[in-house]
């Protein structure tokens, strides 16, 4: 009896060092969300793509990467609870860095599904390309109106196209012709090829852009235009309805 009343009382104290650790990793965190692992341009944790779509959008974004050098990621989670999606997104550019370190050139596209909210963030250099208003027009009028439909594939490509031709628009560094591609986040440090005819060195740009409005209008003096705000400027998040 003494040796099973002993087994019963170890294993009790197993048990409450298991949760006192679960609560101390997770008070040291916040309580939030862990950041995924950067493995490939298209992050589906919520399962929302079959995998010839999956594979299908991130062969797209790696062509496009390998075309004009900026690196745009699709991340789908259930949900970024207890964050909003804003903290949540921010937190996710700051972890993996994405675009080239001397360029600054990241774009991130992230949907949490099960929230039924969209959000686009852009590091410091794309500001320009694609400021508060022109996501919001993307997100309200490529991406929403196909999730409404419970067509998740479809918005998301629709929108991932509207954002590769804004940056395509862009007076962007090129990346070397014939260079092997890192993979995302890789902060990757090649050299810039101008665009013929045009004399431009690299950006001064970090990385990631927390709230880089004045640096963008800094960086980027020729469109001042894209980096001033009015009263009720749009968003670069929103959630769409049920259908």
């Amino acid at each position: 009896m003494t040796a099973m009343l002993r087994g019963f009382l170890g294993l009790v104290l197993a048990w409450l060092m298991l949760v006192g650790l679960g609560a101390a990793a997770q008070a040291q965190d916040g309580g939030v969300l862990p950041v995924p692992a950067l493995s490939s341009h298209v992050i589906d944790q919520a399962s929302a793509l079959a995998a010839p779509q999956r594979q299908a959008l991130d062969d797209k974004l790696a062509a496009f990467e390998q075309e004009r050098g900026t690196q745009l990621v699709v991340l789908i989670v259930p949900t970024t609870q207890p964050e909003d999606i804003a903290a949540y997104a921010q937190r996710v550019g700051d972890t993996w860095k994405i675009g080239r370190r001397e360029v600054g050139d990241g774009l991130l596209l992230v949907v949490a599904l099960n929230d039924r909210r969209v959000r686009i963030e852009v590091a410091k250099a794309l500001e320009g390309a694609v400021p508060d208003l022109a996501a919001s027009r993307i997100i309200e009028g490529a991406i929403v109106p196909a999730f409404k439909r419970g067509d998740v594939a479809a918005g998301i490509d629709a929108g991932v196209d509207q954002l590769m031709a804004r940056v395509r628009g862009e007076d962007l560094p090129l990346p070397e012709p014939g260079g092997t591609r890192s993979p995302p986040g890789a902060g990757r440090s090649s050299r810039c090829r101008p665009r013929a005819g045009r004399r431009r060195r690299c950006p001064r740009a970090g990385w990631w852009a927390r709230s880089a409005r004045p640096a963008a209008c800094r960086a980027l003096a020729q469109r001042p235009r894209a980096c001033r705000r009015s009263p009720g400027a749009a968003e670069r998040s929103a959630r769409w309805p049920d259908r």
